[in-house]
């Protein structure tokens, strides 16, 4: 019935200590990596491969593609290396996956004087600008979605795509729980912080990707078949599938980066449990930018927050049932039971040792 895969996106530092970004690391530095990963042949029925053949892997180049005049490539400015999972039938497989596709990442990558971190904003630069300026045609490309304008936003953030199918849905219904997870997602995504450091120091909150993020860019995608079936907001809820494997899909983009990718297992049961559940009934076709920013801030702190959290975690065990998932919930409930999140524990961490690089490298 479900069907789960993982996108997963992944930061450097180098042989110095370095943290590595779109300003000092260049394409080819994290190229050579990528094409010293093995290629599968049969990825192209499950993964978007696009036009200018960077995402062939299952690992590819994240950053921003410049483009000339003409509309050529001309390079993409990079900010990490992504890895996505091909698509499966259980929770347990895909995170197998994604572990096994980060640890030969990380290998590969050392081989090359990279080492990989976990973050979810870049603890060093606040913004991308772009450099040499965006031309004509770039200007007219980024307006075509929303999401492309906020490329200064894209470029210093990093982050998980939980993606979940549910077969013979109704496009009505797959948007449906676009919606209700949109609604939902401030009171969810304090699970995940890890992003508690901002321009090199520590930041007075748990999440300033959330904070800075999400509002703007969206916090739930549906990818439709048809032109017709796409509904029109800022940011986008629908996209129009790129493959036929695409259909259907729902993305979760608002969580932050998972040190353990335990958690990621509990975060995919989470909002399978939620499709399932029948009483939750808030819904929102564009995030609420004001309770994302409180969210980020205080996280379980908030009352509110930490009611609703509650709320939607016990309502999703119920709808779970005797489904065997329902265990993988677990990391969760001892969150919440401490009103923590990922994030206390790097602020922890950065008291102790005073180094940024020094938590990020902790796994």
């Amino acid at each position: 019935m479900f069907k789960f895969g993982i996108e997963h996106e992944v930061a450097f530092l180098d042989y110095t200590g370095k943290f590595m970004d779109f300003s000092c690391v260049k394409f080819a530095d994290f190229g050579q990596i990528i094409e010293a990963l093995p290629e599968y042949p049969d990825d192209h029925r499950y993964l978007h491969i696009g036009d200018a053949g960077i995402r062939k892997k299952r690992w590819y180049i994240e950053g921003f593609e410049r483009f000339g005049e003409s509309g050529e490539t001309t390079e993409c400015v990079p900010k990490g290396i992504e890895i996505r999972t091909i698509i499966h039938s259980s929770i347990e497989d895909a995170i197998a996956e994604l572990n096994q596709s980060y640890n030969l990442l990380s290998q590969t990558a050392q081989s090359f004087g990279f080492s990989p971190v976990v973050v979810s904003f870049n603890p060093y630069q606040t913004a991308y600008e772009p450099q040499p300026p965006l031309n004509i045609y770039e200007q007219r490309e980024l307006q075509a979605t929303p999401e492309e304008q906020t490329v200064n936003i894209y470029m210093v953030t990093y982050g998980p795509d939980l993606n979940i199918s549910v077969a013979d849905l109704p496009t009505a219904a797959v948007i449906d729980i676009g919606k209700k997870l949109t609604y939902y997602s401030p009171y969810i995504i304090p699970f995940s912080y890890s992003s508690p450091f901002y321009n090199g120091i520590l930041w007075d909150g748990l999440s300033v990707r959330t904070f800075i993020r999400n509002g703007k860019r969206p916090a739930t995608r549906v990818f439709v078949k048809n032109q017709d079936e796409l509904i029109t907001s800022v940011p986008s809820l629908t996209k129009i599938a790129r493959i036929p494997a695409e259909v259907g899909r729902i993305e979760f983009k608002a969580f932050d980066t998972c040190r353990d990718f335990s958690l990621y297992a509990a975060l995919l049961t989470l909002l399978k449990g939620m499709i399932l559940d029948q009483t939750l009934l808030g819904r929102a076709t564009t995030p609420d930018a004001l309770l994302f920013q409180l969210s980020g801030k205080e996280g379980f702190d908030n009352e509110t927050i930490y009611a609703i959290a509650t709320q939607i975690l016990t309502a999703s065990e119920l709808a779970l049932g005797n489904d065997p998932d329902i265990n993988l919930l677990k990391p969760l409930k001892k969150l919440l039971e401490k009103r923590e999140t990922p994030a206390h524990q790097m602020i922890r961490e950065f008291q102790y040792s005073g180094s940024i690089e020094t938590t990020l490298k902790n796994k």
